[in-house]
């Protein structure tokens, strides 16, 4: 029985997609609710599965083809078996075992995986396989690339003899195009700096207070949280949302000539991944504990690297906060998520001689930057607002108390 495999359906905000990546090649075995194809729009990357078991009989829309919100992408056939070459393997075997050996290992490599490999010019029988039967996925291969470097010492011997027949000053390139994703953040980045009065303000934390009650409470709070580890981000969450509550011009936004000011805290973490720098979503944080708010961000981490973040886990948004001290950067400028009208900008901490009651104390220190829009906001309330943040964070308990 034929079925046609069709483009998610896509909300009103999102006008079209591109596919991505097929998963699954004409004639190849797919199983019920196995992905087969990736489906990439302006701001997530939808997954397309598998209706039954059985066979893609035929592909409409290739990679890099705009796609309208349920179209056709591909006609699948319920039920059928694989196509006779995969077919063929059994008999292959038995007439030659070298030849049926090398078959074998050709079909334990996904498309997406031998796109890669082809690309990065890899030897698939050099990567560990975790897929059914021990096949390879995109994943391994993206695994084994990581960890590829640690070996590259041994094999450079080798590997410097052909680089003596490359002519002098030869220099290669490679053109990828920009997935729409990226295309879609860096439209969005540029428009901001455009279109806002964009200016950042500055400051710095003494994280000791917080470092010591993290330190003394860290093993109680994983236990008792089923696992859940306790880390810095829930305390500027907390921190951030009785700011945005005190001051509540930060937690606006601007619409046409109308400002929205939000009787709710719903704060963006920005979170890195392969396709991009993706922001999903933190509702109502007022109500959320600590555990809430790093098991949640635990979830957006993982789900992120795994492209399975939803078009509702990044929508909306009143406010957003970035670490870039987890990559190790010391001070940088944020800029403003549209159309929020702040972001607050993590660093890294590190530990500088301070002035303390007349007396020099090194304290682990952490810059933390504030860009707002000045239409919105004025410089005396962003100020207000990143010193408020700072004495909540100097001060744990005043969260508690809420002075």
């Amino acid at each position: 029985m034929s079925i046609d495999i069709k483009a998610p359906t896509f909300p009103e905000s999102v006008a079209d997609g591109t596919v991505a990546t097929w998963h699954k090649q004409p004639g190849e075995a797919c199983s019920a609710d196995e992905l087969i194809v990736d489906i990439e729009t302006d701001k997530v990357v939808l997954e397309v599965v598998a209706p039954a078991d059985g066979v893609i009989k035929e592909i409409v829309k290739g990679e890099g083809d705009t796609v309208l919100s349920e179209e056709v992408i591909a006609v699948f056939e319920a039920g059928a078996a694989a196509s006779a070459p995969a077919a063929a393997a059994p008999a292959a075997e038995a007439a030659a075992a070298p030849a049926a050996e090398a078959t074998t290992d050709a079909d334990k490599v996904g498309p997406a995986a031998r796109k890669l490999i082809e690309e990065n010019g890899l030897d698939a029988s050099q990567i560990p396989g975790t897929g059914k039967n021990g096949g390879i996925t995109k994943e391994d291969v993206q695994n084994f690339l990581k960890n590829k470097p640690a070996a590259a010492p041994a094999a450079a011997p080798a590997a410097a003899a052909p680089a003596l027949n490359v002519p002098v000053g030869e220099r290669t390139e490679k053109r990828v195009p920009m997935t729409r994703l990226r295309a879609t953040i860096a439209k969005r980045l540029v428009e901001a700096q455009q279109n806002a009065a964009m200016l950042t303000t500055y400051n710095e934390v003494n994280m000791k207070p917080v470092m010591e009650l993290r330190k003394q409470y860290k093993d109680l709070f994983e236990k008792v949280h089923g696992g859940t580890r306790l880390g810095f981000m829930s305390f500027f969450v907390k921190a951030a949302t009785e700011a945005l509550k005190r001051f509540p011009a930060v937690n606006a936004s601007i619409d046409g000539n109308d400002m929205v000011y939000h009787g709710y805290q719903d704060i963006g973490v920005a979170v890195s991944t392969d396709r991009g720098l993706m922001v999903p979503v933190l509702r109502d944080t007022d109500s959320m504990s600590l555990a809430e708010v790093e098991a949640t961000i635990a979830d957006f981490g993982k789900r992120g690297r795994e492209g399975k973040l939803g078009m509702d886990d990044m929508q909306g948004g009143t406010f957003t906060i970035t670490n870039g001290g987890v990559f190790g950067s010391l001070m940088s400028t944020p800029i403003l998520n549209p159309p929020q009208t702040a972001i607050l900008g993590m660093h890294k901490i590190q530990e500088r001689p301070m002035a303390v009651n007349g007396q020099v104390e090194i304290l682990p220190m952490m810059y933390l930057a504030l860009s707002y829009d000045h239409r919105m906001i004025d410089g005396k309330e962003a100020v207000q607002f990143l010193v408020t943040i700072k004495d909540l964070l100097e001060d744990p308990a005043r969260m508690l108390l809420d002075v």
